[in-house]
């Protein structure tokens, strides 16, 4: 039986589909059952939070495998994660951090991530690390800006990245917990295609078929404000800033071929998912 938390989410959405697709048994672990009624139908939900740990022992009972994302910021979440886990006798745990662990030096984002790394190896379970890069989806974060005025505010210029598909992730993550040989592995994760910005914008453009302007942004703070109107943590808002001067530093990029070597197939494109979420954009532009 394999437990899914963060089942509503970007990847774990994804990998509800992936699992239910090839007939694996497992259950989702939600906070609020109304979000996870899109969501197939055939595995079971059970209603816990991570952040009460009162309510995990049903969530993970009868479990031997876990898919563990624990978003924010601190390790409390995987903490009762793994203890739970760890009570239930789970025998392997496919735990989402993120490249930015490989930093040198590590930045704020990365602390965080080999924080909760840490937690689930010194739990002496099984695991297998997933670090992915900057994901398609982050292009959600551009909406506001698109609504208010047809543009994207740019804080990284030049920099170049190779955004993954959260489906990608997805079906990593589900051949780790299915198949064997993933064990101790750490899977760093990019997309196969080199983009900045402006090169994205372009692209979403084309398959909104709507103009989307490009902006540099003023100021990395601008863009943060862009992105959450209403305010983002300090913590989060200095990393992010961090995230982004690291972002227009690197001007080759970042990529890996893990994708492709696991799955047996070049990774989904940017152009893709572009199109598959294009109304989005499309009712969004002016």
């Amino acid at each position: 039986m394999i437990l899914v938390t963060g089942a509503t989410g970007n990847v774990g959405r994804e990998l509800v589909h992936e699992l239910d697709a090839i007939g694996a048994e497992f259950r989702v672990l939600v906070r609020d059952p109304a979000r996870a009624a899109a969501l197939p139908q055939r595995p079971e939900r059970v209603v816990a939070d991570l952040g009460d740990p009162a309510t995990l022992p049903a969530a993970f009972a009868g479990a031997d495998r876990l898919f563990l994302l624990t978003p924010g910021i601190g390790v409390e979440h995987t903490a009762h994660a793994v203890a739970a886990a760890r009570a239930a006798g789970v025998s392997h745990i496919v735990h989402l951090s993120s490249f930015n662990v490989l930093g040198d030096p590590m930045p704020a984002m990365g602390r965080w991530h080999h924080e909760r790394e840490q937690v689930v190896r010194a739990s002496g379970m099984p695991a297998t690390f997933l670090r992915p890069g900057g994901f398609m989806t982050n292009a959600f974060d551009w909406l506001p800006t698109i609504r208010e005025g047809g543009y994207v505010l740019d804080p990284v210029g030049p920099g170049r990245y190779a955004p993954i598909d959260p489906a990608d992730i997805a079906a990593v993550a589900a051949l780790a917990l299915t198949r064997d040989g993933h064990q101790g592995r750490e899977y760093v994760l990019t997309g196969e295609e080199l983009f900045t910005i402006a090169e994205q914008v372009k692209v979403l453009a084309a398959a909104a078929g709507r103009d989307i302007e490009v902006r540099a942004a003023a100021t990395p703070e601008e863009a943060v404000t862009s992105r959450f109107p209403h305010g983002a943590p300090p913590a989060l808002a200095d990393a992010i800033i961090e995230g982004f001067a690291l972002m227009r530093a690197d001007t080759a990029g970042f990529r890996t071929d893990t994708v492709e070597r696991l799955l047996g197939r070049k990774p989904r494109t940017f152009a893709g998912w572009c199109a598959r979420n294009a109304d989005a954009f499309r009712l969004a532009a002016v």
